[in-house]
């Protein structure tokens, strides 16, 4: 008796002592924590903890790397590499599988393999922040999303073209409702999202030039749309008796407005003369470059707040 009253003090000591590890180890990096692990036994199981791998975040790792004037247009250096390859490994061998949020840096530039090996361990994501897709071709992408059967939200840079990619989350995740892009908004990209995500609920297209047909088109053809978020975007039309004449529109007029009135929130910032950012997407065309990117901006303003979906 007394063996096994030792016994189970020592397990709950133990199990104490493992979840004041966890506290302390989740104020940690991910390269604080590939040096915890060696420490001893102890510390590896505590490293080990679900709680610290929800979310992965390698938004501060970057590749290292030059531009090439031919595609994929960068080359990774082969040290940067292998130091990414070497974190995703750790990372996924001590999350097991329990990694629902994977944040990646813009200028951090995956691989097919890496994207793929990533997606294969953490089959329960929800949340993704891609990077560039210099590296990333059509079958790493696709075979990720078909094995994300859970993802909700997919934050990602320009998609040169959206078809496929939005048929596959179309056909694998279900729960899919909020979708984060930059780059050129066309009327071909509006149709697409409405017949392959109906049933989206969050739709962010900062820093984009946005076709005004192709937004009418997203406010018309979205029902349970909630959030649309258009900061440091402008609005693009053509003249009418000149079709190849690009007309810039910094004013949203009152039909978009009042098609937006029903949203819980619409979020835009327009002002050229005073935002960083919205000045540097005219500049870029809708393209913005990251080496531009000012910290100082102006903050969204909310021009639709519908207190009655609250």
């Amino acid at each position: 008796m007394e063996d096994e009253y030792e016994s189970r003090t020592l397990r709950r000591r133990v199990e104490l002592d493992t979840d004041i590890l966890v506290r302390i180890f989740h104020k940690f990096t991910i390269f604080e924590l590939a040096h915890l692990t060696r420490v001893c036994k102890a510390w590896r199981t505590a490293c080990c903890d679900p709680i610290l791998w929800k979310t992965l975040d390698l938004s501060h790792m970057r590749s290292t790397f030059i531009k090439t004037p031919m595609e994929p247009y960068v080359y990774v250096e082969r040290r940067s590499d292998v130091a990414l390859t070497r974190i995703l490994k750790f990372s996924m061998k001590l999350s097991g599988g329990n990694t629902r949020t994977l944040v990646f840096h813009f200028n951090l530039f995956l691989s097919d393999d890496q994207l793929t090996y990533t997606a294969e361990r953490c089959p329960g994501l929800r949340r993704i922040v891609l990077p560039a897709w210099n590296r990333i071709k059509k079958t790493g992408i696709c075979k990720a999303i078909r094995l994300w059967k859970n993802l909700e939200s997919l934050t990602m840079p320009r998609i040169a073209n959206p078809l496929y990619l939005l048929t596959e989350i179309a056909k694998n995740c279900k729960n899919f409702k909020e979708l984060k892009i930059m780059g050129p908004f066309e009327i071909v990209f509006a149709d697409t999202i409405i017949s392959c995500l109906p049933n989206l609920k969050t739709l962010s297209l900062r820093c984009s030039a946005i076709k005004r047909e192709a937004l009418i088109k997203i406010l018309d053809g979205l029902p349970n749309l909630e959030v649309l978020n258009i900061s440091h975007s402008y609005l693009v039309e053509f003249s009418a008796g000149q079709p190849q004449q690009k007309v810039i529109v910094r004013e949203l007029d009152e039909v978009i407005l009042k098609k937006a009135s029903r949203l819980k929130r619409f979020l835009t910032c327009m002002e050229h003369e005073t935002c960083v950012m919205c000045r540097r997407t005219e500049i870029d065309e809708g393209i913005v470059r990251w080496y531009h990117y000012k910290k100082r901006v102006s903050t969204p303003r909310i021009v639709s707040e519908n207190m009655s979906h609250r």
